[in-house]
């Protein structure tokens, strides 16, 4: 099985060949460098079959020229444009790293003592990092990890452009009927969408009348809101100062708002079906949602942003992928205070975060442990990071043992012992 946890890759030895890439769109820069310091002039390649093999063949060249044993190929982490060469390069006997953007920001002043940035100079210093030993391996989820991998980052998309529009449309009712925001205070629920969808304006309100208002409110609501909504909502559209120029181009406007929302609502629902089965596919799907609070969303998440927890040896390890893990900045007698680094995944630590604040409810698993943090002088956010850390470590542990989630195991060890 190959491996495919994040570590950092050892110094590089003095048979192999490092080929670093500067990733671009349409045509990457490659560099190869040699263990004695001979390199190749920095050179370029098209992000297709032919360009793929051109600097294939290329590459081969140099290895056998000089005599090495080993190709290292890395390549600055710069989202989805590295994607195709990764995977082509899967194919090859390569060892695949890649460069955190922040190290070679860094590094960029010592090469010519300059801070330009020339994708002739990008290539030799992604070089000078893997040489130094601070690359890591490559994170590449295979089958139904990477499924889920985009399935999440699918659904993330689509909740991002639904709460753009629900911005857009709480702009467009502000000027239309200011106080229908006022009276529904949130414009995501079924009832003032509903409402907005069939009587926008406050005449369209005012000509169903109050008693035809509580109905419908009555009816989409299922009960929740009645007579007391629906006779303020009437009375504040008799008065309402909302815009009366203009109104077809705003109305015009809503109505594809609405429907936009309504597509994004269809393929989320869409989304987190497909992410349910392929979820049955992954042998310790159960083991993980065994804990109570934690969902099928939000485990088909985890999966996807890990690519697989079998994979990882220590928590540590996936602590940092999570970008969780601590740092802090102290000099002399100053003692800085602790972060976590927010070096890894950020999707993967969003879920978390969510994950956290689900199982820290009245009832849920970690209530108790974040009551116990706000007590110790914590504040609710730097408690949250903490039980999603907490969490992290409880989904690592059952995978890793094949168990399931027992809520207050330890109590029921020594009421065990007791007896």
């Amino acid at each position: 099985m190959n491996k495919i946890k994040t570590r950092k890759v050892g110094i590089v030895n003095s048979k192999a060949l490092i080929v670093s890439v500067d990733i671009g769109k349409t045509t990457p820069t490659a560099y190869c460098r040699c263990p004695d310091g001979r390199d190749v002039k920095p050179f370029e390649f098209s992000n297709d079959a032919e360009g793929f093999k051109k600097f294939w063949d290329r590459v081969c060249c140099v290895k056998t020229a000089n005599h090495l044993e080993e190709i290292i190929v890395g390549y600055e982490s710069t989202g989805v444009y590295a994607e195709p060469l990764v995977h082509y390069l899967m194919t090859k006997p390569v060892r695949i790293v890649q460069v955190n953007p922040m190290h070679t920001k860094r590094m960029k002043d010592l090469e010519g003592n300059s801070p330009g940035k020339t994708d002739q100079k990008d290539p030799k210093v992604i070089a000078d990092i893997v040489a130094l030993g601070h690359a890591l391996s490559v994170v590449i989820p295979k089958g139904v990890a990477a499924d889920l991998r985009r399935l999440t980052q699918a659904r993330e998309r689509a909740t991002q452009r639904r709460t753009v529009f629900y911005n857009q449309l709480q702009g467009l009712v502000f000027l239309l009927f200011p106080e229908f925001l006022q009276v529904m205070k949130d414009i995501k629920a079924r009832s003032a969408l509903y409402l907005l969808r069939h009587c926008p304006t406050p005449e369209d309100m005012v000509n169903r009348g109050a008693e035809a208002l509580i109905g419908i409110l009555r009816k989409v609501s299922r009960g929740k809101l009645g007579k007391e909504r629906g006779e303020a909502l009437y009375e504040r559209a008799k008065t309402s100062v909302g815009l009366k120029e203009g109104r077809k181009g705003i109305l015009l406007e809503i109505r594809e708002i609405l429907s936009q929302i309504e597509a994004c609502e269809r393929f989320i629902e869409e989304v987190e079906e497909e992410m349910g089965r392929g979820l049955k596919e992954i042998p310790y799907s159960d083991s993980l949602l065994s804990i109570k609070g934690i969902g099928e969303v939000t485990v088909a998440g985890l999966i996807g942003e890990v690519a697989d927890f079998r994979e990882f040896h220590t928590i540590s390890e996936i602590t940092k992928l999570a970008g969780l893990d601590l740092f802090e900045i102290s000099s002399g007698q100053h003692k800085g205070n602790r972060h976590i680094s927010k070096r890894g995944r950020p999707l993967l630590r969003k879920l978390l975060y969510f994950a956290a604040i689900n199982t820290v409810r009245k009832g849920g698993i970690m209530h108790a442990s974040y009551q116990r943090y706000l007590e110790r002088g914590m504040v609710k956010k730097k408690a949250l990071i903490a039980i999603a850390k907490k969490l992290l470590r409880i989904l690592f542990a059952l995978v890793r043992d094949h168990s399931q989630y027992v809520e207050s195991y330890s109590e029921q060890e020594g009421l065990k012992l007791a007896a």
